[in-house]
């Protein structure tokens, strides 16, 4: 009976499952229809919450510089993957449906709908469940920063000896902060971009830091293009709220774990390194700070480790970048254009930005014709050349925009007045700039030059001007490009000028005259200057080195505000007219190194002279009387060899005075505010009254000697109290046979004046600012021994002396041994010229270090035996030259044969030498 009963339960169970089964599986085929448009739904869905996904990590990626999370990446690929399968099952759904009968109750296949509708019902669910884990709050990260970023870079051409250089500085271990300065357009940039993307190249710790600073720079800004390197700005809110302190500590906490490598490009002044974070004087890690800079100044500034200058391309670099900008294509179209187009390169002056602008623009002239006339437009008005003054001169403007002060941008404009590659005399350059009214008045000199090369350093830390030597500096030809366009009204019309300089021009183009306030036509061909122009704001001429042989008076009657006037080195006027005395507002007339014989009266008029140069006018040797004398306000009067021929002195007149003469000597008392005094003396009686006066004394800067008989013996101790004394010419001083020094003479004076002997050696005061000497024609004259206590000596010229002996004689120095212990004779010594000085044995007795020697020049001096130089000058000096005949140099005697040897390649053999 038990037996039955549990027999008969087991038998209900397995009927109710069978039953709920054939159940299931006829709903399966029964809402195979329904479920179908259930799963092309949900797929639907799936695939917009995924495409949403992919949105965000893009956004993310591309804008944020994030990286997907491994969740949210796992996920798209399966939803990728459940979408495929989806599909799959969806196109077989048709073919499905038609097998349904019965209303959808049945099949014509049972066993394959029921298979299908399980599987789509089962996908379904899997659909559902993937499209409800696909909801992500985050969806990207920030990955680790990279060590090195690439930053877009050319292919660079004629830079690799600068990276070489720089990028051996950088590794030095002392070097913590470099700073790559130069002009605007000269690769700088793409000198630092090289070195950011070398650091790819390398196995190496160092995080490179890569900040565009630019000319409005603030230390927020600065601090915030740090901050987003270093990922510090990716809570906005919370880093914009921030204050700069607060910045600055972040950064630092930052930083100072890391090896660090901080670039920072185009930045224009000094950056408080504190100010902003960066720990680089704390670390003891290595990490290091590379900066560009237009300006040198901002290199001292920075405490710098190591400055290097970016220079221009030398001559073959640039030909080799300008032909890969124009393409071999146009420069082989024709036969002339080759040779034009080195012209039109070196009109670039090596400017990596001008070569480039200036290549890709010639790129499609494919006439000689057209690369003609580039040469002229290029020569002529630069800016009118396609990309010059849409892309190069804008650039290169910044630096003059940001120049101190509106002053110091007048003084550089200025500079432009002078031609291509001239070399303009610093001094020269000062004496204009005080008298167009660009610098401060002042009544002593030390003030006045300290205001000027102020001035010219600015300019020259700012790569607008370039040194030559330590007396000139130049204009880099696209530069002085850059400062014409602008002078010549890109933004200011008060800045008009006129320049046509070294063009052949035979005409002075007066008719253009009228609008100008500055005409320079400088180097030319004008022989002739007449007319009247109307020009009443004209205030600067510059006329020198031209052929002009007449200027007409009536050409200065309507220039009433003409202030600088320059005729020097036009060597054929010998006229100057009387109507110059209509140019009241005139401060600066430069006649030097013409032919002008005698100086009008009615140059009385021009009472707001400020300087006046009469150098080298040979022939001028009467002056009318009063003249020199009503010039109140003159600062700078140059009458260096100026009056030294004869041949005029028979036509003087009884008002005039002789130049080189005590009564002009009375007349240069009269001038009260003289700074700066070049004379020539021709008697004893000038040069004694000379040296009474206090004034003169003190503002005499060239001294021209030109005595004719009388003095034997000058006494150098006579002009120790010259203490501006530059330039010392004796000429045809015919019985002159000694230049010595009254050692007692000179005690004298100190204790008279008081003035207490300096604790060094007292050879350090005597001569103080002699640097040049020259001495000629002076047949008497046996030695120059006085010239040894001229410590600043960088030039000497001796000829035709025919008694000389020796230029240093030091038994002749036998009465002050004190002086002598301590005589380190021309230690600053540039250049020597000895020539037609037959008697000649001996320089000085003994080898000097000449630490600056450059240049000897020797001829007609055949009993000049021996050289007072050692082997060691060509290691401080490697560049000496030795300029002579060659039996000459084979006779020579040298301290050894290594010496001899260290010498040869220095020296440079005339056949004939003059």
């Amino acid at each position: 009976m038990g037996n039955c009963i549990s027999i008969s339960l087991q038998f209900d169970a397995i009927f109710s499952n069978c039953f709920q089964s054939t159940v299931a599986q006829a709903t399966y085929v029964h809402n195979l229809k329904e479920n179908l448009k259930a799963l092309e739904k949900a797929s639907e869905e799936l695939t917009d919450v995924k495409n949403g996904l992919v949105r965000r990590v893009k956004i993310a990626e591309e804008e944020d510089q994030m990286t997907c999370l491994e969740t949210v990446q796992r996920w798209i690929s399966r939803a990728d993957a459940m979408e495929i399968e989806a599909q799959e099952l969806l196109q077989r759904g048709s073919q499905e449906s038609i097998s349904l009968c019965l209303w959808g109750c049945c099949s014509k296949n049972y066993k394959s709908s029921y298979k299908y509708g399980k599987r789509v019902l089962r996908k379904l669910a899997e659909v559902t469940d993937l499209k409800g884990e696909g909801v992500f709050e985050v969806v990207a990260e920030r990955g680790p920063i990279a060590l090195v970023v690439e930053v877009p870079d050319e292919p660079t051409v004629g830079m690799e000896p600068i990276f070489d250089l720089v990028w051996t500085n950088l590794n030095e271990e002392d070097v913590r902060i470099m700073g790559l300065y130069g002009m605007g357009g000269v690769g700088k940039t793409t000198l630092l971009r090289k070195i950011n993307n070398n650091f790819l190249n390398l196995q190496n710790e160092y995080h490179v830091i890569w900040v565009v600073v630019s000319k409005d720079q603030t230390i927020e800004n600065i601090q915030n293009s740090i901050g987003e390197e270093i990922r510090l700005s990716s809570r906005e809110d919370t880093w914009k709220n921030k204050t700069c302190q607060q910045k600055s500590k972040d950064i630092f906490n930052v930083l100072n774990k890391k090896k660090f490598i901080l670039l920072l490009d185009d930045i224009w002044e000094r950056i408080d390194l504190v100010k902003v974070g960066i720990p680089l004087r704390n670390t003891q890690n290595g990490s290091k700070l590379v900066f560009t800079t237009r300006s040198k100044d901002v290199c001292s500034r920075m405490s710098v480790d190591k400055q290097v200058e970016v220079k221009c391309l030398s001559w073959e670099e640039s030909w080799k970048l300008f032909q890969e900008k124009v393409g071999k294509e146009a420069l082989s179209v024709h036969p002339d254009i080759l040779h034009l187009a080195k012209q039109v390169a070196k009109e670039c002056g090596g400017l990596p930005l001008a070569l480039t602008t200036i290549g890709r623009a010639m790129a499609c002239k494919r006439t000689p014709q057209e690369w003609r006339y580039a040469i002229q437009i290029l020569k002529n008005s630069a800016s009118s050349f396609s990309g010059m003054g849409d892309e190069v001169f804008p650039l290169l403007k910044f630096s003059y925009d940001y120049l101190s002060s509106e002053k110091v941008r007048s003084c550089f404009l200025y500079c432009a007045l002078f031609p291509e590659d001239w070399e303009i005399r610093r001094d020269e350059l000062i004496y204009k700039w005080m008298c167009e009214g660009f610098l401060d008045e002042c009544s002593d000199f030390e003030s006045f030059q300290g205001q000027g090369y102020t001035i010219i350093g600015s300019l020259l830390y700012a790569c607008l001007l370039e040194e030559v030597g330590e007396t000139s500096v130049k204009m880099h030809d696209v530069i002085r490009d850059m400062a014409l366009w602008i002078a010549c009204g890109c933004e200011k019309a008060d800045h008009t000028f006129l320049v046509k300089t070294n063009v052949e021009l035979k005409e002075p183009m007066i008719e253009r005259w009228n609008e100008a306030k500055r005409v320079s036509l400088m180097k030319n061909c004008i022989q002739s200057l007449s007319g009247s122009p109307t020009c009443p704001n004209l205030s600067t001429l510059f006329l020198q080195k031209n052929q002009l042989l007449q200027v007409s008076g009536s050409i200065f009657e309507f220039i009433p505000k003409l202030t600088v006037l320059d005729l020097s080195e036009n060597r054929s006027l010998t006229h100057l007219p009387t109507g110059i005395s209509k140019l009241v507002s005139l401060q600066y007339l430069n006649l030097a190194s013409t032919e002008i014989k005698k100086l009008p009266r009615e140059l009385k008029n021009l009472k707001m002279l400020k300087y006046l140069n009469l150098e080298y006018l040979a022939n001028l040797n009467v002056i009318p009387e009063g003249v020199i004398s009503s010039f109140s306000r003159l600062q700078v009067l140059k009458m260096f060899c100026c009056g030294i021929t004869k041949m005029f002195v028979m036509f003087q007149e009884e008002d005039s005075v002789e130049c080189g003469s005590e009564l002009l000597v009375q007349e240069l008392e009269s001038l009260k505010h003289i700074i700066n005094l070049g004379v020539s003396i021709k008697y004893v009686t000038a040069l004694d009254r000379l040296l009474t006066s206090q004034m003169l004394l003190d503002s005499t800067q060239s001294l021209f000697l030109h005595f004719e008989s009388t003095l034997q013996f000058l006494n150098l101790s006579t002009l120790l109290r010259m203490k501006r004394l530059e330039n010392l010419h004796l000429f045809e001083c015919s019985r002159l046979e000694e230049l010595k020094i009254d050692w007692e003479w000179k005690r004298r004076e100190e204790c008279s004046s008081h003035v207490p002997s300096p604790p060094q050696c007292p050879t350090n005061h005597l001569f103080p600012s002699l640097c040049e000497v020259s001495v000629y024609f002076s047949p008497n004259l046996k030695e120059l021994t006085g010239l040894a206590f001229a410590p600043n000596l960088q030039l000497l010229l001796v000829s035709d002396c025919p008694a000389l002996e020796e230029i240093i004689r030091l038994e002749k120095l036998g009465d002050a041994p004190e002086e002598v212990k301590c005589l380190q004779p021309f230690l600053k010594f540039e250049f020597l010229e000895l020539k037609k000085l037959p008697k000649l044995n001996n320089i000085y007795p003994k080898p000097l270090p000449f630490h600056c020697l450059k240049l000897i020049k020797v001829s007609g001096c055949e009993e000049l035996k021996k050289l007072p130089v050692g082997s060691t000058v060509t290691k401080v000096r490697p560049d000496l030259k030795i300029r002579g005949r060659e039996s000459w140099w084979n006779e020579l005697e040298w301290e050894d044969e290594t010496t001899r040897d260290a010498f040869l390649p220095c020296f440079d053999a005339y056949a004939i030498y003059m």
